[in-house]
């Protein structure tokens, strides 16, 4: 079982083995997956089940990177290239060498960005800014999302040349409603560990244990990671009582993973208005997304807008941003 990696249902394991497969092979990932589904552990996984096991693993968020600063951080620089540039200075992929350079959140490139990571992947070759050398990169590229890549390459917001270069070899991970009970086999882990780490034992109680497998987890491990922790810190004792979250049935699944879709967008009608271009309906659906999943997330949280960014993986201004945007306040989802 890869390190850190943890869960017995079959959507689990069937990650596991085609991560075993996908290490073999020298050749750019993209890992597709909700936020909290372990992207990064899965793509340490594929680095040290790999050839390049003993060389570095060096992650890299692409939304923290400044888009004047994208050739700087990749291939970095010559004392003097710049003002500011006082020694050399390598760039991630010098640092990678030999090993693997993992980009997460690789959607977050900006379009400038994206042509820099295709030309690099072209032939990997690159120069230090202020430099006149060129290097070759021996690097094995894994990058990861939580967007659909194919649909924002129909809008033009990911260009389609360098989604085919970094999906060469992809798989996504199952979100935790479809693990079943692996939800219990993590959250007994995740109170193994906190009990190591603070000395003292801890259980859930059985009405907590109860509804656990049943919630939906929009923030999947990572959420749950910050439900257990929280329920064992604030125990009066050794049984922890976590109520369940004020969500409506809607958030509280029993079924199957491939249902999902069908419930967060609703069936188009018989008969759609002849008007509606492929763009307009695609926008409506996407906002019909975001109110349900903002919604869902928030009552998660308990109406706390940075607990529930924290959730989404978003800065809590941007979250903070599209909850205006849909009109939707700090509190439950509303049942009606």
């Amino acid at each position: 079982m890869p390190k850190g990696m943890i869960g017995q249902s079959e959507a689990f394991l069937a990650s596991v083995r085609l991560i075993e497969k996908i290490g073999r092979w020298d050749a750019p990932v993209l890992i597709e997956g909700e936020t909290g589904t372990g992207k990064e552990l899965a793509a340490r996984a594929i680095h040290y089940g790999g050839d390049r096991h003993a060389g570095p693993f060096i992650p890299v968020n692409c939304g923290a990177i400044p888009d004047s600063l994208i050739e700087n951080e990749l291939f970095g620089h010559k004392g003097g290239a710049y003002t500011d540039a006082r020694r050399d200075q390598p760039g991630l992929v010098t640092l990678a060498q030999g090993g693997t350079l993992f980009l997460d959140e690789v959607d977050a490139l900006s379009p400038k960005a994206q042509v820099t990571l295709l030309r690099f992947l072209q032939d990997r070759q690159y120069r230090q800014l202020g430099g006149s050398a060129t290097h070759t990169a021996d690097v094995r590229l894994i990058t990861a999302t939580n967007a659909d890549l194919p649909a924002l390459t129909c809008t033009g917001a990911f260009r389609l040349d360098l989604m085919y270069r970094i999906r060469l070899l992809h798989m996504r991970l199952p979100p935790l409603r479809a693990r079943g009970g692996d939800v219990l086999l993590l959250a007994d882990h995740i109170l193994a560990t906190l009990a190591a780490r603070f000395g003292e034992a801890r259980r859930l109680d059985p009405p907590t244990r109860a509804w656990l497998p049943r919630h939906a987890w929009p923030g999947n491990v990572r959420e749950l990671e910050n439900v257990i922790t929280r329920g064992y810190m604030l125990a009066d004792g050794a049984n922890i009582h976590i109520p369940p979250p004020d969500l409506p049935d809607d958030d509280v699944v029993d079924r199957r993973w491939d249902d999902l879709p069908g419930r967060l967008f609703p069936p188009p009608q018989a008969d759609p208005p002849r008007a509606a271009r492929f763009r307009e309906a695609k926008n409506a659906a996407m906002a019909a997304f975001e109110r349900v999943y903002l919604a869902s997330t928030l009552a998660s949280a308990g109406g706390n807008v940075t607990h529930a960014a924290r959730i989404a993986g978003k800065e809590r201004r941007a979250f903070g941003k599209l909850l205006k945007k849909h009109g939707i306040s700090a509190g439950p989802v509303p049942t009606g």
